[in-house]
Parts: C-alpha cells; sequence; structure tokens
C-alpha cells in the first residue's frame, strides 16, 4: 500500500482520484491547491504525488520548484485540463515525472502509479545499497597509527597523484583505495579493480590492454581492456607486486605516455586514468631480486601509504569489533548482539597476523555460535 497526495482545486477531480486509488488500497490525502498541498508534503513524507497545473494561491509549476529546492524525492505526476506538448515538457524539465491530461483514462493512471512506485523503490534500494557499500568500506579507529592513515588520504585523495598502499594482508588496503576514490575529484568516473595475482602471467596484458580480434588463438572478439575501462576514473593494481615484468613495462608507457596498444594492434589509444597499487611485498628487495622494475616503482611511489597491522593497533579492536557485529547482524538477519568487557579484554589480548579479515571471521563466527552477550568464555570456546 502506497501513500499518495492528490493536490487539485475541483473537488470532484480529488473524490474521483481519490476512489480509484482507495479501491486499489492506496492510501490517499487531499489538498485543494498548491499551498495546502506544500504543507501537507512537509509534514509527511508520500510515495506520489499527484498535482493538477491550473490552482489558485500555488500553481502546479510553481510547486514543482518548490519541491525541488526542498529535494523531495516522491515521483511527481502533472495533471491538466490544459494540456499541451509545451506544457509537458516544461513539466519535465522542472522534475515531474509523468504529465496526464484529462479527463483521465483509468488505465493510464493506474500503469503511471505502479511505474512511479517501481521508480520509488528502485530509488530506496539504491540508497539503502550505497549505505551498506559505504559500511563495508569505512575505516573504523581512531589510534594515532590509523589517523594517520585518515590524514594521509584526506590531502591526498582530492589530487590525481599516485599512491602506492603498503601493508600486510587484511590490513584494509583496498578500503585506503575505496576511500581515496569516493573523496576524489574522479568519484563520478569509474573505479576499476585489477587483482594481479590472480590473473594468469599469459592473460595479464590482455586484461589490462585488452585485445583485437584474432590476436591469439582464443581472441574470438575484441576485448576493452582495464585501463580504457577506467578511463577518466580510477584504476587500482591490487597486489602490483606479482605482476609479470612484460606487463609491467606496459603500466610504465601507460603511466609515461598516457597511452596503450591493444595486444595485436599497432594503434595507441589515449587514457586518462588515476593509477593506484597496493602490494604486501617489499617492492625494494623485489627490486633486487630483479622480480620488478625500479623505474615503475619510482612512477607509482609518488604517495606511499603504509597500513599498519592490527597489532599495531590494537586499541581500536573494541571498536572494529562493534562495526563488524552490527554489519554482520544486519547482513545475516540476527538479533543485534553484544560483547562484553571481558570478551573485548581478551581479543585485545591476542595477535592477529590474520589482521583486520581475520577479525572480522572471528567476530561472525562468535555471532553465530555465542550467545545474546559475547563473553570471555564464548571468545576461549569459539575463536
Amino acid at each position: 500500500m502506497a501513500k499518495i497526495l492528490v493536490i487539485d482545486d475541483e473537488r470532484s477531480i480529488r473524490n474521483t482520484l481519490k476512489d480509484i486509488l482507495e479501491f486499489e488500497k492506496h492510501q490517499v490525502v487531499l489538498a485543494e491547491n498548491g499551498k495546502t498541498g506544500l504543507e501537507a508534503i512537509q509534514n509527511a513524507a508520500f510515495d506520489v504525488i499527484f498535482s493538477d497545473i491550473k490552482m489558485p494561491e500555488m500553481d502546479g509549476i510553481e510547486l514543482l520548484s518548490a519541491l525541488k529546492e526542498q529535494e523531495v524525492e516522491a515521483p511527481v505526476v502533472m495533471i491538466s485540463g490544459h494540456g499541451n506538448i509545451e506544457t509537458a515538457v516544461e513539466c519535465i524539465k522542472k522534475g515531474a515525472f509523468d504529465f496526464i491530461e484529462k479527463p483521465i483514462d483509468l488505465n493510464r493512471l493506474l500503469i503511471t502509479v505502479r511505474n512511479a512506485l517501481d521508480i520509488n523503490n528502485l530509488v530506496t534500494e539504491t540508497k539503502n545499497l550505497k549505505k551498506k557499500v559505504a559500511k563495508r568500506h569505512q575505516m573504523v579507529g581512531t589510534s594515532p597509527a590509523i589517523e594517520k592513515v585518515r590524514m594521509m588520504i584526506e590531502r591526498v585523495a582530492p589530487t590525481d597523484a599516485r599512491v602506492l598502499i603498503t601493508g600486510a594482508n587484511g590490513t584494509g588496503k583496498e578500503v585506503v583505495a575505496r576511500l581515496l576514490y569516493e573523496q576524489s575529484n574522479r568519484a563520478n568516473g569509474p573505479f576499476v579493480e585489477v587483482n594481479c595475482a590472480a590473473i594468469p602471467s599469459e592473460l595479464i596484458e590482455s586484461e589490462l590492454f585488452g585485445h583485437e580480434k584474432g590476436a591469439f588463438t582464443s581472441a574470438i572478439k575484441q576485448r576493452i581492456g582495464k585501463f580504457e575501462q577506467a578511463d577518466t576514473g580510477t584504476i587500482f593494481l591490487d597486489e602490483i607486486g606479482d605482476m609479470s615484468l612484460s606487463a609491467q613495462t606496459k603500466v610504465l608507457r601507460v603511466l609515461q605516455e598516457n597511452e596503450l596498444t591493444r595486444v595485436g594492434s599497432d594503434k595507441s589509444i589515449k587514457v586518462n586514468v588515476r593509477v593506484l597499487a597496493a602490494t604486501n611485498k617489499n617492492l625494494k628487495k623485489e627490486i633486487e631480486a630483479g622480480n620488478f622494475r625500479e623505474d615503475l616503482f619510482h612512477r607509482l611511489n609518488v604517495i606511499p601509504i603504509h597500513v599498519p597491522s592490527l597489532d599495531e593497533r590494537k586499541e581500536d579492536i573494541p571498536l572494529l569489533v562493534t562495526h563488524f557485529c552490527e554489519l554482520i547482524c544486519n547482513e545475516q538477519g540476527i538479533q543485534p548482539k553484544t560483547f562484553d568487557k571481558t570478551a573485548l579484554e581478551l581479543l585485545m589480548s591476542r595477535s592477529w597476523t590474520g589482521n583486520i579479515r581475520e577479525l572480522r571471521n572471528v567476530v561472525e563466527r562468535l555471532i553465530i555460535l555465542g550467545g545474546s552477550t559475547i563473553s570471555k568464555e564464548d571468545v576461549e570456546m569459539f575463536a
């Protein structure tokens, strides 16, 4: 059941729409002009708003402008007995969802309501999804070590500088990359992530730079590489220490010249990409061993950000546990749980070789297997 507002200065139209919509099990609120309609909108949330155009005190066009200023997100459907294409176009430009002429066709009305509700639900779902994604990529903690990283992100994100993120497995290097992207001037562009360790060395060049049809036996059609996909946005090269020397050479060219060549082609393609890279390896040692190009290292290492291990920031464990507890209970549909003081003290006393990732797994296990309040005994038994 949806809550629908009908604004029209003709009582017969208001009552007709009310009867139709209530028959469809919707809750209907009526207003006789734009001014009273706006007051109703300010006092309650509506799923769909129907508004006449010609009305005393405040007409439908003025109402649309006011709703836009107040950032009201409910779909607005304009209705008019004096409709023409120019009026309809003006309404749509000002943010109306649809335009219906009087006398109102019943089928058209019901289809419009259904479409408006579908759009409304989609907007709500998108918002919820963005909130979930934002929570997944939060940097939780107040320790000096993590505050230093947070400060670096705030200063570096708005620039186009390349960043090399280092740290052990599970410390949150991807979170740092995501925050750099979200706080950058390229946040409206694509974010393309490449796990260099997960791609076989013989396929990495095709994955990064694309290939032309027939470039090799299995190249049955043209492929657009990750660098092209990230054009005007950001590419995140995770585990770059595992990239083959051949691919490193081509990445270096992209960084130097802002252009690439697909496998099987001799045509250069210009790209505008910000590069973030991450590794759990000591690249200086990899350079000495001949596994990593020194010139590429210097190109990538414009701004180095080191993500501390969990053992270096144990004071953040209570906050992290609370964060993961809320996240996991929501994901699993479990009643919210808490950790008592003794459980948190025991978790803080441990060594976390698997870092944040290991802590999250332990918290999830304790939530599933422990009581409503996680105790020291639960930690000793299940963690």
